[in-house]
Parts: C-alpha cells; sequence; structure tokens
C-alpha cells in the first residue's frame, strides 16, 4: 500500500501554511515598528497620548538678547553688559537664554577647557615627568604662570592642577609637549571643537594667549564646560579651590584657583553650589567665564565674555545675575537652542589617526588682533590643600531596542510561524493518511 497525500490535502496544506506564514509576517513587522521607536510605540498604546514633540527653531543666530518667556517668568537682568552671554541647563542642553551667542571673540584662558578635554584622556595624572628647558620656551609675555621649572619631576596631576588653578601656561607648555607639540595639539583641539559641534572656534594658541585669529563664543565654550563636567578628572580638577605645588629642593607651596566665585577671593562673595570650571583675562579678550553651578538636581553652565561695565570682577557679578535667573527661570522659559551632544569618538592623541580638516564656522563677528596676554590670578597664598567637591553634570538618555534586539524579535517571529505551519502539515497529513 502506497502512503501518500491527496491532491485536495496538499491544497489545504498548502493554504492553511501561507496563512500562517503570512499572519506571522504581519506580527513581526509590528513588532520591527515597535522596536524602532519606544516612545511612538507608546503614544500609539494609549489613546491621546501626545506624541514627542519638534523642539523649536534655534533663535541664537539672530542679533542680540534671546529668551522665550512663559507667562510670569522672570526677566532676563538688565544690567548684564558682556558682548556675548549664555545660560543652559548642563543636563538637557537647552539653551534657556543667551545674548549674541555665536559672535566670534577672544577667548583667553577659557579656551583651556578645550585644551583639557583634548589632553587629559591622553595623560594619565599619575604620570610622571622631568622639565626640559625647551617645553617652557615661547611662553607669551605676561602670560599668567604656576611656576613650572626646569628639572623638576611633576605628576601630570599636578601640571593639570596648576592649569585649571592658576591657569598656568607654563604648565599648557609642559602638558602640550607630552602630548606631541604645540602644533599638533592646537590640531587636536581644532579637531575636537569640530566634532562637539563647537563651529565658533579657531585655535592658534592652545593656552588661549592672545593670538591673530583666535576666537571662540559664548555657545562653544558652553559646549566645552559642559562636556568636560562629564569626565571626572576635569571636574575634580576644575572645582578645587586649593592645593600644593611642587617646588625647588622637594619643598610646595600653595596656589589658589583664580575662580572667585568659587574660592570667595578678591571681596567676591562664594555662589553656592558652584561647581567651578574656568575664568580667563588677556588684553584683547577682557575678562571671561565659564561657570557652572548645582541648586537641587538642576545644573547650570553659564558663559560670559567680556563685560563693557565695571572692573575686572564684573564677570563674577554678571555671571552671578544670570545664574540666579537660570535657576528661577526653570521651567519658566521654553528653550532658544540646544546644546550639541558629544559624539562616542575616540579621544584625539599624540596616536590617534588624522583627523578631516575642519569645515568652515559661521560667519565671523569681531576678531583679535595681536597684543600681549596678561596674568589672570592672584598671588599664591600657602593654605593646606582644599578641594570642592565636583559634581558632573548626568547625561539622562533613554536607550530603545536597537536593530538587532529587532533582528532577535524578527527571527523569533519567524520560527514561530513555521512551527505553527509544521503543526498544522503534521495534522493535515495524519488526517489524509488511507
Amino acid at each position: 500500500m502506497t502512503i501518500g497525500f491527496s491532491f485536495r490535502t496538499v491544497a489545504s496544506r498548502s493554504a492553511v501554511t501561507r496563512a500562517a506564514l503570512a499572519c506571522s509576517a504581519v506580527c513581526a513587522a509590528g513588532l520591527l515598528a515597535a522596536a524602532q521607536s519606544p516612545a511612538t510605540a507608546l503614544a500609539d498604546a494609549v489613546p491621546g497620548a501626545p506624541r514627542p514633540a519638534t523642539p523649536p527653531r534655534s533663535s541664537l543666530d539672530q542679533p542680540g538678547t534671546q529668551v522665550r518667556p512663559r507667562p510670569g517668568a522672570p526677566d532676563v537682568p538688565e544690567d548684564v553688559s558682556a558682548l556675548s552671554w549664555l545660560v543652559a541647563d548642563a543636563r538637557t542642553g537647552d539653551i534657556l537664554a543667551a545674548h549674541n551667542a555665536h559672535r566670534r571673540l577672544p577667548p583667553a584662558s577659557t579656551l583651556k577647557t578645550l585644551f583639557a578635554l583634548t589632553v587629559l584622556p591622553t595623560l594619565p595624572g599619575s604620570t610622571l615627568h622631568t622639565v626640559r628647558e625647551r617645553e617652557l620656551e615661547g611662553i607669551g609675555a605676561g602670560s599668567s604662570m604656576v611656576g613650572v621649572a626646569e628639572g623638576i619631576t611633576y605628576r601630570v596631576a599636578d601640571l593639570w592642577r596648576g592649569v585649571f588653578l592658576n591657569s598656568g601656561n607654563d604648565a599648557v607648555h609642559v602638558l602640550a609637549s607630552m602630548n606631541g607639540g604645540w602644533t599638533s595639539t592646537a590640531a587636536q583641539m581644532q579637531a575636537k571643537a569640530r566634532s562637539l559641534g563647537a563651529d565658533d572656534t579657531r585655535v592658534v594658541s592652545p593656552d588661549g594667549y592672545d593670538t591673530p585669529g583666535q576666537v571662540s563664543s559664548a555657545f562653544d565654550l558652553a559646549v566645552f564646560g559642559r562636556d568636560g563636567l562629564r569626565n571626572p578628572d576635569f571636574a575634580r580638577y576644575c572645582s578645587t579651590a586649593e592645593a600644593m605645588f611642587p617646588g625647588l629642593a622637594g619643598t610646595s607651596y600653595g596656589i589658589q584657583n583664580t575662580n572667585r566665585l568659587l574660592t570667595g577671593a578678591n571681596g567676591v562673595e562664594r555662589y553656592p553650589g558652584l561647581i567651578g570650571v574656568k575664568n580667563g583675562y588677556t588684553t584683547n579678550a577682557g575678562n571671561t567665564l565659564v561657570a557652572a553651578a548645582k541648586h537641587g538636581g538642576r545644573t547650570l553652565v553659564v558663559t560670559v565674555m567680556n563685560p563693557q561695565a565695571g572692573g575686572g570682577l564684573t564677570v563674577y557679578e554678571e555671571a552671578r545675575s544670570l545664574l540666579d535667573w537660570g535657576f528661577a527661570a526653570a521651567g519658566e522659559v521654553d528653550p532658544v537652542g540646544t546644546l550639541p551632544e558629544a559624539p562616542a569618538a575616540p579621544p584625539a592623541g599624540p596616536s590617534a589617526p588624522a583627523q578631516p580638516a575642519p569645515r568652515p564656522g559661521r560667519a565671523a563677528g569681531p576678531g583679535s588682533a595681536a597684543g600681549p596676554g596678561s596674568a589672570a590670578g592672584p598671588a599664591a597664598t600657602a593654605r593646606p590643600q582644599h578641594s570642592a567637591r565636583p559634581t558632573a553634570a548626568a547625561s539622562s538618555q533613554d536607550e530603545g531596542l536597537d536593530w538587532s534586539g529587532a533582528a532577535e524579535i524578527a527571527g523569533a517571529a519567524v520560527l514561530g510561524a513555521a512551527g505553527v505551519a509544521l503543526g498544522l502539515r503534521l495534522k493535515a497529513a495524519r488526517s489524509g493518511r488511507g
């Protein structure tokens, strides 16, 4: 006796199998669509749930003060005389208000924030280095110095404290030499700025010394400050108020951070919750400042470039006013723009592959002319070491299902469909035997 399937049984089995596969394909497609956008899937699952809103268009390319207050929001301080300033939420990157945010101006030592972002990852703090004479050559006249001396062996961490606390151009020169040289470091910094979306910055002198053509903006400096706070080493150094620095013959001496909002020096009241970041001064740049502070669960980054009123301490009082306003206005204003997120890319360094040539930035504002730099800080004081506790701005990002997860879902759906089809086929076969 021959065992087989009748024509009717085969046709029936084929139809059932096609139907099962078609059903499973529809299910798999639905699962793939849900996997691509968790937010969209949630909105579709709940009737009437709002879909993710499109961020408002940035108004930062427009001149003057940009702010989008809601009813009852506090007024932006009117007494801020800086040529350019910006207030942003460090966690979200939302810019609460800004004035001439992309105006290109000399940055002075606030450019050291970009120097640190570029070089910190390549030089471990525990590394020991004996300074050579040639590493201290070419330091600009009138530069701020921490007192690095030829023949002394320093830990890299000591040199970084010299950069952040005393704004020491001598420490920058040594670290740049260790990083591959002055010109190479400037090129790496330029590439780093472009990778962060900081298109207003042009790097000529890594220490921020007045050099023709060297410019940045309040927007770019806020990008550097925000990204720096995510690096634990950067956050620790920029929030250190006082430290001891190695001297001759095994001695050491005290150095103090020149950021008066952090230390409360020179009659400037310390700002509560201040994390730090970096201040600067040169003849052409005037006074510049990147400051970050935390109140409750919110961290703000403020940049102030070249106040036109008052004396050398005005930059701190104007930053104070903007921080106060920013904390009061949180939730009461709509963002006028957003700071870009840092890409997940290997850090620049001496052994890093060559970076592509930077693309042109926005239309240039006033540039800088050659001129001498000048010291930015008070005399060093021999006080015990004390460090303010750094607070890094947390990055909150929801991680949805990626395509590898989606592929697993699709594969499971297909296997399930095949199993169903096989079961139906066996059932049909049993019923058709004779």
